[in-house]
């Protein structure tokens, strides 16, 4: 008989502790796990993080697999989080009329449930009674479900619940100007149940909009109609509200340890190296003791001298519990964490060891992850003295199902049983590397053959918008009737994307629909939708400022390729014989150039896209496949 190797040793040790404080209590039929054990309520962030551990631990015993046994294991253990994420997959179409409504109305009333009844999926509070408004732990399962789907785990097995995941795309990409209660559940820091803008939740958004772009649902087996489909400029837009926002959480929380979650794994939802320092060093500087790190600045919860039988405090009371902020060890994993995914062996060390001190080892030798250390009652005033000089007693619950969880996915990662790829097979670890230069390309029609011919007079030589078929050119208007289709569900009664804007990031591509190949002029140059497009100089100056923006907010694969159409009204009366604008001809001078106002640009000629696609795919950039609509 094989004896255990010491990696099977290991692991072993650690199925132990997810069995005993997690596993044990996952539901039979539903497949969703309680908060605690004497409590019936599963909330979403903490069985995604749950769902996390697991799926880490299976992952370890398939590479590390000595007997037949380990890989029985493995798959055991792939099923249970399988049916951790249906399980909440199903909670939230139990919903499904709420999140249409949302879509329009985004009010917190209309929000879907932040947590659920274990035994049948059903509500456990009214949407009154709870902060449900939560766009961070909505956003958090997207990203997931995008990862694990990333790496293997099928999860969503119909058209229809692709329908459902397209519409939470919809739930969360206008995070950036929906204020919720965010990861706390309170909103306001007074716990006034004042929802607020929240860093931590538009940063989740942003990562779990980009997690989930063009990922196909069914994996391998897939095809157009099971992707998933998301407008790059939603992203962008919480990228610049959140890099607006940082290192500040919201009004009113200057600075909040969440945002670790946010800045490091799992959501990697920041580029700029510098403003990521600086959040995790204001954190330290602020947030962070000897057992852990405060939730936020003069936090009452779980304090001496928070008084149970009120709701809420008035700001000029929040004074009482500054010093004696509880401290959660949660907040070391997310630093252990990021070290370990930065390479940074030194602070591993330092956090790991840490967290060493602070958990709490039981008689059969499994530690345990407590959810927060609090100054006893009778040490408060030696605390708010000499702030961290007194002992602290682990309180709340112990364990904490999203700390453990962490705790083991940490361990996991630190003894080298996975790798940070297959933590992040979708590479957003990587979201801080310097991109390449970018060259926009731009694309320049005639409306029709008279204004080619009198373009051919300044010796500037285009195609009209008829040579370039079967490449089909519109405006930015046909694409969003066309992204409004996306989503729509007939049973069960969803209508898809609400919005009718564009921006440029979604027009500076190509899409293929059915055997169709479709290009789009930007929004800003529609007359049909403002009158300030009639407007020539106006014009030329949102080109020049939008092709700079392109240069610095492209993330897609591939080129970006701007569509510009010259329309008669460009001359007035072309009849007339008159000339061309001087600054339309100075514009399309600088293009021929390759430079203008400190941007690089590729000129393409449009006909070589109708002589060849697949070159022009390869030299034009980027481009996108949408599917039909679902029955």
């Amino acid at each position: 008989m094989r004896s255990r190797s010491n990696s099977g040793v290991r692991l072993d040790y650690y199925q132990r502790i997810l069995y005993s404080t997690i596993i044990k209590n996952q539901h039979a039929v539903t497949g969703l796990i309680p908060a605690s054990p004497d409590q019936g309520h599963a909330w979403i962030r903490d069985n995604v993080y749950a769902a996390m551990s697991i799926w880490t631990l299976a992952m370890a015993y398939k590479k590390n697999a000595d007997l037949d046994e380990d890989r029985a294991k493995a798959y055991e253990l792939d099923q249970s989080v399988v049916k951790i994420m249906r399980g909440l997959l199903m909670c939230m179409m139990r919903q499904v009329e709420k999140l249409e409504r949302f879509k329009y109305s985004q009010s917190p009333k209309d929000a879907l449930h932040a947590k659920y009844s274990i035994e049948d999926y059903n509500t456990v509070v009214g949407d009154n009674e709870w902060g449900h408004l939560q766009i961070d732990a909505t956003s958090l399962y997207v990203l997931m479900l995008s990862q694990m789907t990333a790496s293997g785990l099928q999860i969503i097995f119909t058209l229809d619940e692709v329908a459902f995941i397209q519409n939470l795309v919809f739930y969360i990409e206008a995070a950036y100007r929906i204020p919720d209660y965010g990861i706390w559940e309170r909103g306001d820091k007074t716990n006034h149940g004042l929802p607020e803008l929240n860093a931590s939740s538009i940063g989740m958004a942003k990562a779990a909009l980009e997690a989930v772009n063009d990922l196909d649902l069914f994996g391998a087996r897939g095809g157009p109609a099971s992707m998933i489909h998301v407008l790059a400029d939603e992203a962008q837009n919480c990228q610049a509200v959140l890099e607006s926002m940082l290192p500040r959480e919201s009004n009113s929380k200057e600075i909040d340890a969440a945002l670790l979650s946010i800045v490091g794994f799992p959501a990697f939802a920041v580029e700029d190296p510098e403003l990521i320092h600086k959040t995790k060093e204001c954190i330290r500087r602020k947030l962070q003791g000897r057992y852990g790190c405060k939730r936020f600045l003069r936090d009452g919860y779980k304090t001496a001298r928070e008084d149970a039988s009120r709701l809420h405090y008035e700001p000029w009371e929040l004074h009482v519990f500054q010093h004696i902020e509880c401290e959660w060890p949660l907040f070391f994993l997310f630093f252990l964490l990021d070290a370990l995914f930065s390479g940074d062996r030194e602070q591993a060390e330092e956090y790991y060891e840490a967290l060493e001190e602070i958990v709490i080892r039981t008689e059969n030798g499994l530690k345990l992850l407590p959810e927060m250390y609090a100054v006893p009652p009778d040490k408060v005033e030696a605390e708010k003295a000499n702030p961290h000089s007194q002992e602290r007693v682990a309180v709340g619950k112990i364990p904490q199902m999203w700390g453990q969880s962490l705790y083991v996915l940490s361990c996991l990662l630190k003894e080298g049983f996975v790798a940070v790829g297959e933590l992040d097979p979708m590479n957003r670890r990587l979201i801080t590397e310097k991109k390449p230069d970018l060259v926009v390309q731009v694309v320049i029609l005639a409306e029709d053959k008279q204004i080619q011919e009198k373009l051919r007079e300044y010796d500037f030589d285009v195609n009209t918008v008829s040579e370039v078929m079967p490449i089909e050119v519109h405006p930015a208007r046909v694409l969003s009737e066309i992204y409004a289709q996306l989503g729509k569900n007939r049973k069960l009664k969803l209508s898809g994307r609400p919005s009718h804007d564009v921006g440029l990031l979604s027009t500076s591509k190509l899409y293929m629909l059915g055997d169709k190949i479709f290009a789009f002029t930007p929004q800003f140059s529609d007359p049909h939708e403002f009158y300030l497009a009639a407007d020539t100089n106006l014009l030329l100056n949102m080109f020049h400022t939008d092709i700079a923006f392109l240069r610095t907010s492209w993330r897609q694969l591939g080129r970006p390729t701007i569509t510009i159409i010259l329309h008669k009204h460009m001359w007035g009366d072309i009849d007339a014989k008159k000339e061309l604008p001087q600054s339309v001809i100075a514009t399309l001078k600088k293009l021929k150039s390759g430079y203008t106002t400190g941007a690089r640009y590729g000129s393409v000629r449009a006909r070589s896209a109708q002589q060849d696609h697949a070159s022009q795919e390869r030299a034009s950039g980027s481009s996108a496949r949408l599917p039909g609509e679902t029955s």
